[in-house]
């Protein structure tokens, strides 16, 4: 999860969040990116701290949760209620946000990987909320944008995700 407010400071890092506050200066917008997620957590984890986050009042939320739930195995069902709340919670608190989705490796079988895969338009469409049906589209099939792990992108990767969420959140914020 990402919030983007007001830009009081700020250094770049190696993770697209980093990238992304790159590119918002680089195009003359003063925003501040602070990367709120945490590496391993589950929509569950982010359902538990979304409150800290519509505490802080952002001018945009970037949500991106699911593909730890996926790799684990929890029920698509369960998945989609703790987005729903998510994006629900922050509509609530009148916060603008955008949804990033993910996809999972094909060996987790068709009959949970389409479904899961689904589940991020839909929920796009069903919130009127732009959205990246996977956020990992222009870097997955390129080994030398992916760590060895072949799930997360390096630092390359991380460019080039950044890149795609400045198109997607750049219409959305003021300079």
């Amino acid at each position: 999860m990402v919030s983007i407010s007001p830009r009081t400071a700020g250094e770049a890092g190696r993770s697209y969040p980093d990238d992304l506050q790159d590119l918002l200066q680089a195009h003359g917008y003063k925003y501040r990116v602070d990367n709120q997620g945490v590496s391993g957590d589950t929509t569950a984890d982010g359902l538990a701290r979304i409150d800290n986050v519509i505490a802080e009042h952002p001018d945009l939320v970037i949500l991106e949760f699911g593909g730890n739930d996926g790799l684990r195995g929890i029920p698509v069902d369960a998945t989609r209620k703790n987005l729903e709340a998510m994006i629900s919670r922050i509509q609530e608190a009148k916060i603008p946000l955008v949804l990033l989705g993910i996809t999972l490796p094909p060996n987790y079988g068709p009959d949970y990987v389409k479904p899961f895969t689904a589940m991020f338009p839909s929920l796009a469409r069903q919130f009127k909320i732009p959205a990246l049906p996977f956020l990992l589209e222009h870097v997955y099939q390129h080994p030398d944008l992916m760590q060895p792990d072949g799930i997360h992108p390096n630092g390359e990767g991380n460019k080039v995700v950044a890149q795609d969420v400045y198109k997607l959140i750049a219409p959305l914020l003021t300079k």
